[in-house]
């Protein structure tokens, strides 16, 4: 069976609502990721030599790393659940797109803003591009539910995990109602749910 190494809240959560959206068989085990040991004891490097999560161990034992990665390889396994488009498809790299485009423009601009040792200059203007990151998304999804349109897909739970981390920064999303709209969408499916819950993470 597969198992998702994760950390509560963490980018983690992106790949863990999409196991469950894809109503695949799997575990999950929690990593602390300041002493660098899971739930069952294990030095997490042993596992992960990237240190960080999340981490799948696919069901042929070997080891898949980066979100991206993971939750495509995850929607290729449920097809039917439609939460990626098919390989080769133009809505596929335009998927692709925007799982790059959270990745290094969103979830990294996130990062620094964690990392408390950022000089308050840097973090100013890092705060202010991912601001403005957020508002070529929320013009992104007027008109539409979700990124790709009518449906949900692997990227969706990407940017929700991400907007989870606007509040603890700072970053007000009411000057975009859709995106504040969108975000209660996402939060309210019930795979969604399941995964916070799962975490012990406070439903949105």
């Amino acid at each position: 069976m597969m198992k998702l190494y994760y950390s509560p809240g963490a980018c983690s959560l992106s790949p863990h609502i999409v196991l469950r959206e894809a109503e695949v068989p799997f575990e999950i085990e929690k990593v602390n990721l300041k002493t660098k040991k899971t739930d069952a004891g294990i030095d997490y490097d042993s596992i992960n030599p990237k240190s960080y999560v999340p981490a799948l161990v696919m069901n042929n034992g070997e080891l898949l790393t980066e979100g991206p990665a993971i939750v495509q390889y995850l929607a290729d396994l449920a097809p039917a659940k439609k939460l990626a488009p098919s390989a080769g498809t133009l809505e596929r790299y335009r998927l692709q797109e925007w799982l790059n485009f959270i990745s290094t423009e969103i979830h990294k601009s996130f990062g620094m803003l964690f990392n408390p040792k950022v000089p308050e200059e840097m973090r100013n203007a890092v705060k202010a591009r991912l601001v403005k990151r957020l508002g070529y998304a929320a013009t992104a999804l007027e008109g539409k539910d979700y990124l790709l349109g009518g449906t949900f897909s692997v990227a969706d739970a990407y940017l929700f995990t991400m907007l989870r981390w606007a509040h603890p920064i700072g970053i007000d999303l009411s000057p975009w109602p859709g995106l504040k709209e969108y975000f209660n969408r996402v939060a309210a499916r019930p795979a969604v749910i399941s995964a916070m819950k799962a975490e012990g993470l406070p439903v949105e």
